[in-house]
């Protein structure tokens, strides 16, 4: 089968198309010819990892697509429309993928925003309700909201819980794109100090929760705006990871609950609990068109270098997904 692999550690440059065995049927798997994939910052963070095996590097997390092979006790069968989280190799035409962990794409969605939700919908979901535990009506922090995690964390906390929104993005175009899924305030952080908005905007409360993809740059801003007793959660380092001359004793004051997280290196018991979670709360929302996957640009999939070029550039509002 076809698989996209990388020469070396590095550029997109060191992407490309190559061949390996098909994978077996192995017991509780599915085996799924994929239609679409995701791309995720995971994938270039992974292609630019310093490696000795290159050879061995599996890209993509996420995957759409049909049930080729099934056991007969599984509770999917020969031609279902799946899609799912994988650990690594979802660039590929085929997959095999525990049957526990597979979600049924809603009859209304397509491959391509079926490969639009399991990545950024369960991450968005974690963040918010398992790790930052967000309440009916509470206020959340949402940064690079017109991102991909963006994008479905401010439609789940809308809603689910009926949150209160404020998200940061750099352009108009941006900010007027998260305002239309829901979000109730917009800050364009090139031209706003955010921090004064969100007290301005909470009467000087500062946010319940802040769902953070940026780290260091953003740090005295994000301490700042954050609530008394508030949740910080770090999904991200987009802005680094060196903080100098931190205060511990900051975190205390404003007893802060500080917690980091990712997603991929989790458990497959884990992946499967959540995805399942996420597609009981959510299958009816999509099916009705109350919630939506954001595709930003599809690429064929022998054109992966210009889709991490175009995910590289921040150009994306949403999803980029590869078609095979």
């Amino acid at each position: 089968m076809k698989t996209i692999g990388i020469k070396q550690s590095g550029g997109s440059d060191q992407l490309y198309i190559m061949e390996r065995d098909k994978p077996e049927l192995g017991k509780g798997n599915l085996l799924i010819k994929v239609a679409a994939t995701g791309v995720n910052r995971t994938d270039i963070l992974t292609r630019e990892r310093e490696t000795d095996e290159p050879e061995n590097v599996r890209l993509g997390v996420e995957v759409a697509g049909t049930v080729v092979e099934a056991h007969n006790d599984s509770p999917y069968s020969v031609g279902d429309r799946v899609m799912s989280l994988v650990n690594g190799g979802g660039y590929s035409e085929y997959v095999t993928i525990p049957s526990d962990r597979v979600m049924r794409i809603p009859d209304k969605l397509s491959f391509v925003e079926g490969a639009a939700i399991s990545e950024v919908f369960a991450t968005a979901y974690q963040t918010l309700f398992w790790i930052g535990r967000l309440e009916e009506n509470e206020t959340v922090l949402i940064h690079a909201g017109a991102s991909g995690v963006g994008t479905a964390a401010i439609q789940l906390a809308k809603q689910l819980k009926n949150a209160h929104v404020i998200v940061t993005a750099g352009s108009k175009e941006k900010l007027d794109f998260c305002r239309n899924l829901g979000a109730d305030v917009v800050i364009n952080y090139k031209e706003e100090a955010f921090d004064e908005v969100i007290l301005a905007e909470t009467e000087g409360r500062g946010v319940n929760l802040i769902l953070d993809f940026v780290g260091a740059s953003y740090w005295e801003k994000n301490y700042n705006s954050i609530a008394m007793d508030g949740r910080w959660v770090l999904i991200g380092t987009l802005g680094g990871t060196k903080i100098p001359h931190f205060d511990i004793f900051s975190l205390m004051r404003k007893r802060i609950q500080l917690t980091g997280t990712g997603l991929t290196p989790r458990s497959d018991a884990y992946k499967a609990a959540l995805s399942q979670e996420l597609i009981t709360k959510t299958k009816d929302l999509f099916e009705n068109g109350t919630m939506k996957p954001i595709v930003d640009t599809t690429f064929d999939f022998e054109d992966v270098k210009k889709a991490h070029d175009y995910m590289e550039a921040n150009k994306n509002t949403g999803k980029i997904i590869l078609t095979l």
